[in-house]
């Protein structure tokens, strides 16, 4: 029997570490033959994960430029791509999220009539330019799109209220395959300076362009009274490597005695920090889905989220960026310990850890490889 192909398109971190679990089943699969294509749009965070994951990139299209701008991914991406379908059109496509490289990625296939399989489909905050250009980018997805993934119930619920063509399927979120496979490790973070047995330590990322700006100058000053007031605390913040977000930072904290600004961890690391943290802020989307699995609370920067299961199940809190909102909610959680464990006891919405299980066997079934998807799998997590 002739495999089939499979190409599985990444170019940011967040990608890298959705896809790997996808990535690695896929590749484990005797019926098919699974191509990696890296458009470089992220050079070397992308990096780290393909080496704690042990993955290797069949193609690098290198787009990475100084101060690109969405056009420049855009374009870059779609003609670096065009090329490599037309030379050997797969299968499947399978792209991963909201990204720019997810989308031109979408596009590409759509070009040379080749379906697209989407993981982790259907999030929404129904504001095109919050957070921007990621709603836009994975409604776009959504049009063009034969398979569905959706991580959660009411993902499924809103693909199928934006009247989408493709087949929807409830599957789980990836990352928190790729979080327990890391956490099983024990991994740790060594930051000079940081005792972790000394400080409550906060662990905060900031980056996304909605918050660029005078939102993060107001972020920063809510970090600021949080460490005034609880002398306990620490604050552990990866800075991103873009100078619009970094510099403010560093600018605004960097002279704190008792903040930790790191270039960007590696993701064992960072699964370290989270383990050992006491509490989450960011506005990072992933860090909403992985926290709770590890029973940490989060405080979602941002004045909307794409991750509402999150703040129903109560694993999370939709804080927004003005620093009197981050101090108090923060400070509630610092100074009331029935509050702190009703959030980092409640049930994590996102999965279970058998997401890339689920999507392999979906698209066996797509691809008439297999009888049928395995029910058991789609059951227990249905339910």
């Amino acid at each position: 029997m002739t495999k089939k192909q499979i190409y599985i398109i990444l170019g940011t971190r967040p990608e890298a570490i959705k896809l790997a679990p996808v990535i690695q089943v896929f590749q484990n699969s005797s019926s098919l033959n699974t191509s990696v294509i890296l458009t470089g749009q992220h050079r070397e965070m992308v990096e780290q994960v393909m080496r704690l994951f042990n993955l290797k990139a069949t193609h690098d299209l290198e787009i990475m430029q100084p101060k690109q701008s969405l056009s420049d991914i855009t374009c870059r991406s779609l003609q670096g791509l065009e090329g490599l379908f037309q030379e050997s059109k797969p299968d499947l496509v399978l792209v991963q999220g909201d990204t720019t490289t997810a989308f031109a990625a979408t596009l590409a296939a759509f070009y040379q009539k080749i379906p697209v399989g989407h993981v982790e489909a259907g999030l929404r905050t129904d504001d095109l330019f919050n957070p921007y250009p990621e709603e836009a980018n994975r409604r776009l997805i959504s049009q063009l799109t034969q398979l569905h993934f959706a991580p959660t119930p009411i993902a499924v619920e809103n693909l199928e209220r934006s009247g989408v063509l493709g087949e929807i399927h409830l599957t789980g979120n990836t990352v928190i395959d790729a979080l327990l496979t890391v956490a099983a490790t024990v991994p740790v973070c060594d930051i000079p300076g940081l005792e972790w047995e000394k400080y409550r330590v906060l662990l905060a990322t900031v980056h996304r362009r909605e918050n660029w700006g005078e939102p993060l100058h107001d972020i920063a000053q809510g970090f600021l009274q949080l460490l005034d007031k609880f002398g306990d605390t620490a604050l552990l913040l990866p800075l991103h490597r873009n100078p619009i977000v970094r510099e403010p930072l560093q600018t605004l904290l960097g002279n704190h005695p008792r903040v930790f600004l790191t270039e960007p961890l590696d993701y064992a690391e960072l699964v370290g920090a989270i383990m050992r943290s006491h509490l989450l802020l960011t506005d990072s989307g992933g860090l909403q889905e992985e926290a709770p699995s590890v029973g940490k609370p989060v405080l979602v920067l941002r004045e909307t989220t794409e991750r509402p299961e999150a703040v129903t199940a109560g694993t999370a809190k939709l804080v927004g960026t003005q620093s009197e909102n981050i101090f108090a909610t923060a400070a509630q959680l610092l100074s009331d310990s029935t509050a702190y464990e009703a959030m980092a006891n409640a049930i994590n919405p996102f999965g279970d850890g058998h997401a890339a299980k689920r999507i392999l066997q979906i698209v066996q079934n797509y691809l008439q490889l297999s009888p049928e998807t395995s029910a058991s799998l789609q059951e227990h997590f249905g339910n």
